[in-house]
């Protein structure tokens, strides 16, 4: 997305994968950009090995281990998608009498255009700003440590910015052309792990 993180009411983590997004988060943090930490996230298939007592739990203690207080720290243990990562974490917030006005919002690299466009479709009336690790694909990639993965999910992520505007899920964002021809390219060498069905 290109923004610049500023301070904010919160920062929110979005579970996935990646523990980067723990750690961008921690950064972030660190560097005075908000008071109060929400990871969200409850297991998936492609965290049910690696993160098998959720997302936000694992996210929450690589925070703890980089030395964040846990009284910061908030845990929202159930959302299984983007838009209930935001419509959970906003309830917690709301629950535990955190006002917000603004929120920073980190995500994997690749996601950081779907998690605004989410954010702005079910939270309108606060700021988002995005953010995430910067790195290019090939740092992300080892990162992970799994090419297939990131290439698959990258290809869902792409494909979920064009379909979800119409079912209601985000505000419309513009995908330029180069990448959609990419999309189509990777879709057609088989990767497809992470398409939504037709």
């Amino acid at each position: 997305m290109g923004h610049e993180p500023r301070p904010c009411s919160v920062l929110i983590g979005l579970g996935s994968h990646d523990l980067g997004v723990a750690d961008a988060t921690v950064h972030l943090y660190r560097r005075g950009l908000a008071p109060v930490i929400v990871f969200t996230g409850a297991t998936s298939p492609t965290t049910r090995d690696r993160m098998p007592r959720g997302e936000a739990e694992h996210y929450r203690e690589r925070a703890l281990e980089l030395g964040v207080p846990d009284g910061v720290v908030l845990v929202e243990p159930r959302a299984r998608n983007t838009g209930d990562n935001i419509r959970f974490s906003r309830e917690l917030l709301a629950e535990r009498g955190v006002d917000v006005a603004s929120v920073l919002l980190v995500s994997k690299p690749y996601e950081e255009r779907r998690a605004y466009a989410t954010a702005r479709k079910v939270w309108p009336e606060v700021e988002v700003v995005s953010a995430s690790s910067a790195m290019t694909l090939t740092e992300y990639v080892g990162s992970v440590g799994d090419a297939r993965l990131v290439l698959d999910m990258l290809v869902g992520a792409v494909q979920r910015l064009m379909a979800y505007p119409a079912q209601g899920f985000m505000i419309p964002m513009e995908v330029p052309g180069p990448v959609v021809a990419a999309y189509e390219r990777l879709r057609e060498q088989g990767f497809t792990r992470r398409l939504l069905p037709v």
